[in-house]
């Protein structure tokens, strides 16, 4: 159902039933995993998580594994933050 690597991959959907009877699909939110971090990236004004995605991990699309590994449910919680966590490229 979801992409491969994604952060979503493994934590399954699941059925809700709304006030007016009618039934949609939920994805269950992933809780961060803070692993090993490599070190801190210090933030530039405007730098963009999958630009230090892209530089750190080799993947733009990994953006939410600094996420994961700075503790922060979305990407815009690390926007206010001087230093970024960068985990190690196996977890």
């Amino acid at each position: 159902m979801f992409f491969k690597g994604s952060r979503y991959e493994k934590t399954g959907a699941y059925t809700v039933t709304k006030p007016d009877g009618t039934q949609v699909q939920a994805v269950r939110l992933p809780l961060p995993r803070p692993g090993r971090l490599l070190g801190y990236h210090r933030r530039l004004e405007g730098q963009r998580l999958d630009h230090v995605a892209a530089h750190y991990l080799k993947d733009a699309t990994s953006f939410w594994r600094l996420c994961d590994a700075n503790e922060a449910m979305v990407p815009d919680a690390l926007a206010a933050r001087e230093l970024i966590g960068i985990p190690t490229r196996e977890g």
